[in-house]
């Protein structure tokens, strides 16, 4: 389901569990068990071992041997405890070298932004029209705001993907208003108010949207440069219960503090998308 554009662009995520296959012979059984083990980290972006047990309703003993298998084959990697998707499935989803290793240094300034502000960070990059999920940090809130990762986005709804378009060519912008659209919410803007409002976004360097994607939700994004280009936004979102003015200030000083370090850091290392 990674990669899918339908349904809700973005929402709300309990623990919900998955119910196993019945009646499989053993070894497809077990495949399908793995399988899901994957997909699981591949959805999440970063799982832990005993959440992976817990909605999937196996063994941790059976999960850690499967994560053991699945490092093996550069399918998954650990990090601080925990499990993201690894470069050799990053590359059968069609990502090039250059975003896998933008998903590599972005995982850092994610967590660090979603630890400052208790709410889930998202980074997201332009594909063609639309925009792309490419990695997050979930908060630690039950309720909280989710995406799945490699999930298309459109670019005229919510403050990560209206960033996006803000800095994109002018022929771009023009195609995404060419295209069939869709109300995501009753907050999702028309297209002319959209249009008046890219150069002011511009000129923020920031944007604050409202339950554009999903009923509820606050999100803050911000741009990424480096090497003088759009790389990528940042975004920080949760509901509005908790996300309220006084939210605000801190959400968009550690957007960017994180945005600084990553552009440096994508500088450095000659890092263009």
């Amino acid at each position: 389901m990674a990669g899918s554009d339908n349904g809700s662009p973005g929402q709300w995520f309990g623990n919900e569990g998955w119910e196993m296959g019945q009646g499989a012979d053993t070894g497809g059984a077990s495949f399908l068990r793995g399988l899901n083990v994957l997909i699981t980290v591949a959805e999440s972006g970063e799982a832990r071992a005993d959440q992976i047990a817990t909605e999937l309703r196996i063994p941790l003993s059976t999960v850690y041997r499967y994560l053991r298998t699945l490092r093996e084959l550069d399918l998954v990697e650990e990090r601080d405890r925990s499990y993201v998707p690894g470069w050799r499935l990053l590359e059968l989803a069609g990502l090039d070298v250059a975003r896998t290793r933008l998903v590599e240094l972005g995982h850092s300034v994610l967590r660090e932004i979603s630890q400052a502000t208790g709410e889930t960070a998202v980074l997201t990059v332009r594909a063609g029209t639309r925009a792309l999920c490419l990695r997050q940090v979930e908060s630690h809130h039950p309720m909280r705001m989710a995406f799945r990762l490699g999930q298309l986005l459109p670019l005229y709804a919510g403050a990560g993907q209206r960033m996006l378009l803000a800095h994109a060519p002018a022929a771009v912008v023009q195609r995404v208003f060419e295209q069939p659209r869709w109300q995501t919410t009753d907050r999702t803007l028309p297209p002319a108010a959209i249009l008046r409002e890219l150069e002011q976004i511009r000129r923020n360097g920031y944007l604050v949207t409202h339950g554009e994607l999903s009923e509820g939700a606050v999100a803050v994004a911000i741009p990424v440069f480096a090497g003088g280009e759009l790389v990528c936004s940042l975004t920080v979102a949760g509901p509005e219960i908790r996300c309220g003015p006084a939210w605000l200030p801190q959400a968009r000083a550690s957007l960017a503090a994180a945005g600084k370090r990553l552009a440096e850091v994508l500088d450095d290392q000659g890092c263009d998308t």
